[in-house]
């Protein structure tokens, strides 16, 4: 799984969606994530058919939606979303939240027997704590592969990144720029003067110092360039200290079903 992919959360205009896809992969990006609630799976399908890129270097993720979660549902709404796609598989498949139809051993028996028709080669969560983590993990024939959750400078999830850690899971972060907010860190400000760069490849820099995989949204090209132009920016441990500590816990995506 590339560290770095584009996220697709609120890309809802068909054309720019696409568009956005197209650029990304053209200027390298090897990892595209989306998701049935998103409703722009078919767009993301057009901006991978549109790159100059084979399917198979491209690491495609979606999520199942909250209503989808039954046995039956999850296996219909799954093959709805790959013709949406227009692809015969998808790279990962998350549960997008562990909420309303979710129960842990009917939903990973749907994913399991998604993998074993070669439909999904890796399955995942979204927005599950340690708790759910462990269910998921017990419920599940096959190995979690990632949770992704939101997590920023501002939102650090040290407990829940070490404990995915501990368990070889990946951690996947979402709104990895604070929806923004990083821009007016002065930490992030300060860092990113000194180095001559955004504040928002400071960000992402930091995350991938700490081993997780970033899927910051972009729709302009300067954006989608300036994001990964991160991968080239090494930080200082002075920087990673000025970071880490930061006593901020700002979280900006909060749903009544959450889990916390």
């Amino acid at each position: 799984m590339p560290m770095l992919g584009l996220g697709t959360w609120e890309n809802e205009d068909p054309e720019e969606c696409a568009e956005s896809v197209r650029l990304a992969l053209e200027t390298g990006y090897r990892h595209v994530d989306t998701a049935q609630a998103y409703g722009n799976e078919e767009s993301v399908g057009e901006g991978i058919a549109r790159a100059d890129v084979p399917r198979e270097e491209v690491f495609l993720a979606t999520k199942v939606w909250i209503d989808e979660l039954a046995y039956d549902d999850v296996i219909e709404s799954t093959r709805a979303s790959l013709d949406r796609l227009g692809t015969d598989y998808v790279d990962l498949l998350y549960v997008h939240w562990p909420a309303r139809e979710y129960d842990p051993e009917e939903t990973f028996d749907a994913f399991a027997e998604l993998v074993d028709e070669g439909l999904v080669e890796r399955v995942g969560v979204s927005n599950f704590e340690p708790e759910q983590l462990d269910e998921a993990r017990e419920a599940s024939d096959v190995p979690i592969f990632a949770n992704q959750i939101e997590c920023h400078p501002m939102l650090q999830q040290e407990t829940l990144r070490a404990y995915a850690e501990e368990h070889d899971v990946h951690t996947v972060a979402y709104s990895p720029l604070a929806r923004g907010e990083v821009f007016d860190a002065p930490e992030l400000n300060a860092i990113a003067e000194k180095h001559g760069v955004s504040e928002a490849q400071v960000s992402l820099a930091w995350l991938r110092e700490k081993g997780v995989t970033t899927i910051p949204k972009a729709t302009s090209e300067e954006h989608v360039r300036d994001n990964w132009e991160s991968l080239s920016l090494s930080l200082d441990a002075e920087d990673v200290e000025t970071i880490d500590g930061i006593d901020r816990s700002r979280r900006e995506v909060d749903p009544s079903f959450a889990p916390w």
